[in-house]
């Protein structure tokens, strides 16, 4: 059984794969993040599609990144010695290319590389043919194309190599992909050559980094994590590069993480931003005006990553699901929904933007001004939440905090910055926001606010509320919340959703997910504002300890199994270490400002 936690990530900032301890790349979207999977074994088995190169024997492994890079390194212990595999997908190449390196370090070492290429989620298996050290797979508008320095075979639908490596030996496999319409690609000429080029680009790219508080390892990895889930062509960040690793093993909440919420914009600008990456910001707000352009009532919560608007949900129900979770999803009906709270985080973003003085755009103050006009109407409307409800819309607490956050950004956006806009009006139904969340999201028997109106459910979103500034860390009712989930839905340091009786009133769901380790950082980062510094501290560090081995965070982690859980890895929760660690910093980060 391979866990989630089990695995590396590497890409080329078009898609990514995900590859195993034992050498298995188990997940390859080709050519982008949304592109149906080449290798699918992660959600099936070997038949689905994967690439296994490894010793043919029993080993060993420890696993670790190159310094600065996206560049992964699996070092196999055998008995009869040790070798190196090299992986990485090539970032500046000129179509997708995957190399994986083999280098001999002590003795002799019986090599194998077992390669199924499958095409649509595992669903077909492609026309192969053969040539001297090359297999080329076709099927309809796909073709991957596999060279090697060693010999290649075919029988039963894989594509092997055996060879033996002795010590200072090295051996290169290249897997590429081109439409099966194009002319014939040029290929790597040195794959050596071509992976040193792709650690310098890392290394170049993470030099930039201006990010000087505590925790800087774990701060560096976080940061080329979310870089490696952008699509470089659009700018848009992907929140995960899977779809359906499931919430609980065995469970229905199963979902597509391929596209890109709109809520992780503001989280998103400011981990960006406290390390220095200008570029990638304005690209993410360009990408943000382009997705959203159009009427406002129409505003969705996602997009895919160049900002298309259908995400036609489906199940593939040919694939078994990880370790039995189904039903597997592609696509995501949540597009749909209305979420309220959307719109306040993406004016909050052009705010923080602002703030941060990246070079003004007169668009983004046409497009929020447009948004705070439909707010001024909407706010008080239900809707789904920011957990994407799938039961009853409701007058979620969470989306009208965020409803005030848009309003308020408005009203100082022409106080501050002197852009022109009818404040008077907007001040004044920011006010009235304001008192309908304290007067109907508020339950004194609980001393706490709560998940929706009239509720008696708590809901870890809430801990956003001193976060965005909407009342002081020092307000009782906030203490009380802060209290109130610390008792209600932390288990073993880590801060659930929402108590589990709300997922069938609520969701319309089965009870049972992990913990949700963006809401964790969260906790940390109310904790520092309040001054309970080590309390933070051991948070923080307990988040660090739930990473795998090479430093990645999935959405959610099971505090009683000790494992990961949900699709993998995930941009929010690596965008949240990286706040959090700035909040715990001398001179604090987004906790500190966003509420200025």
């Amino acid at each position: 059984m391979t866990l989630i936690e089990d695995y590396a990530l590497i890409g080329d900032l078009h898609t990514a794969a995900l590859v195993g301890r034992d050498g298995s790349i188990d997940w390859l979207c080709l050519p982008r993040f949304d592109s149906p999977a080449c290798f699918a074994a992660l959600l099936g088995s070997e038949e689905n599609g994967r690439w296994r190169l490894s010793p043919a024997g029993r080993a060993k492994t420890v696993r670790r990144y190159v310094k600065g890079t996206l560049v992964l390194e699996t070092e196999f212990e055998t008995e009869s010695g040790a070798v190196l595999i090299t992986d990485c997908m090539l970032v500046e190449s000129e179509t997708a290319a995957l190399v994986r390196l083999a280098t001999g370090l002590r003795g002799t070492v019986a090599m194998e590389s077992s390669l199924r290429m499958r095409f649509d989620y595992g669903s077909i298996v492609p026309w192969v043919q053969y040539a001297k050290g090359e297999a080329v797979a076709i099927a309809g508008p796909h073709v991957l194309r596999l060279r090697a320095s060693v010999g290649v075979s075919g029988d039963n639908a894989e594509t092997a190599s055996r060879f033996d490596l002795a010590a200072g030996q090295r051996e290169s496999f290249v897997l590429s992909w081109h439409p099966s319409h194009a002319s014939r690609c040029a290929g790597v000429k040195d794959p050596f050559a071509a992976v040193r080029e792709t650690e310098r680009w890392w290394r170049r790219w993470s030099a930039k980094s201006t990010y000087d508080g505590l925790w800087p390892e774990a701060v560096e990895r976080s940061l080329i994590t979310l870089k490696a889930l952008t699509h470089a062509p659009s700018g848009g960040i992907i929140a995960a590069p899977t779809t359906s690793l499931p919430e609980t093993i065995g469970g229905v909440r199963n979902w597509d993480y391929r596209y890109c919420w709109l809520r992780d914009a503001t989280f998103s600008l400011y981990a960006l931003m406290i390390a220095g990456y200008i570029e990638e910001a304005k690209a993410w707000r360009q990408w943000l005006l382009r997705a959203v352009a159009g009427v406002p009532a129409d505003l969705q919560i996602m997009y895919g990553v160049t900002g298309e608007r259908r995400l036609t949900e489906l199940t593939l129900d040919w694939l078994p699901g990880y370790e039995g979770s189904v039903p597997v999803r592609i696509g995501n009906a949540a597009s749909r929904q209305i979420q309220l709270d959307v719109f306040g985080e993406v004016i909050d973003a052009m705010h923080f933007a602002r703030k941060t003085k990246l070079e003004p755009y007169a668009a983004a103050w046409k497009l929020e001004s447009e948004l705070l006009h439909y707010l001024e109407t909407a706010w008080d409307k239900p809707d789904n939440g920011i957990w994407e409800v799938r039961g009853d819309r409701r007058q979620f607490t969470h989306s009208k905090v965020m409803a005030w956050v848009g309003m308020e950004r408005g009203v100082r956006a022409v106080e501050k910055y002197g852009l022109e806009g009818p404040v008077e009006r907007w001040r004044s139904v920011r006010d009235a926001i304001h008192d309908d969340v304290c007067r109907n999201g508020f339950n004194p028997a609980l001393n706490s606010f709560v998940q929706y109106y009239g509720s008696d459910r708590l809901d870890a979103s809430l801990l956003m509320l001193p976060l965005v500034g909407f009342l002081p860390v020092t307000d009782p009712r906030v203490v009380g919340t802060v209290a109130a989930i610390e008792r209600g839905l932390t288990v073993d340091g880590f801060v659930k959703r929402y108590e589990p009786g709300a997922s069938r009133e609520v969701n319309h769901l089965p009870p049972g997910d992990g913990a949700f380790l963006a809401c964790t950082f969260w906790l940390a980062d109310n904790l520092a504002l309040m001054g309970r510094d080590e309390e933070a501290r051991r948070i923080f560090e307990r988040l660090l300890a739930a990473r795998n081995d090479v430093g990645l965070l999935a959405e959610e982690y099971d505090p009683v199994a000790k494992r990961q859980l949900g699709n993998f890895p995930q941009a929010i929760s690596h965008v949240s270490l990286i706040n959090t660690a700035r909040n715990l910093s001398r001179g604090g980060g987004p906790a500190h400002g966003r509420k200025s």
